[in-house]
């Protein structure tokens, strides 16, 4: 039980420098925050919130993820290279490849409350 607790606490310690260290990653957990009240608003259904949800999970992951490999990158070379650029901007193509297809996902869940 003791193990378990300490993964936990770990990963909170994540989700608290994630929040601290990445801007983006504070303003998808307020783009977050104002689907949650919209959603909560039109009364979304089950379906609906599941799929919201692993939207959600999607956008915020991928951010931890290129935050993590991107720290990795600039610990391993602290230098310009060129192979480091391109992996930090496959990342960020990444994130950016998961927020757009939740935007869509988003903008079709939303628009059965609409027409």
């Amino acid at each position: 039980m003791n193990r378990t607790m300490k993964s936990f606490g770990w990963a909170m310690s994540g989700l608290r420098t994630a929040w601290r260290e990445e801007i983006n990653f504070r303003i998808e957990v307020v783009v977050a925050f104002v689907v949650v009240v919209s959603g909560t608003y039109l009364g979304f259904g089950k379906l609906d919130w599941v799929i919201i949800a692993g939207c959600v999970t999607a956008v915020l992951a991928s951010e931890m993820v290129n935050t993590a490999i991107e720290d990795l990158c600039n610990k391993v070379e602290p230098n310009t290279d060129p192979v480091i650029g391109k992996i930090k901007d496959l990342m960020s193509g990444f994130v950016f490849m998961v927020a757009l297809g939740t935007t869509i996902v988003g903008g079709i869940v939303f628009s059965n409350y609409f027409y």
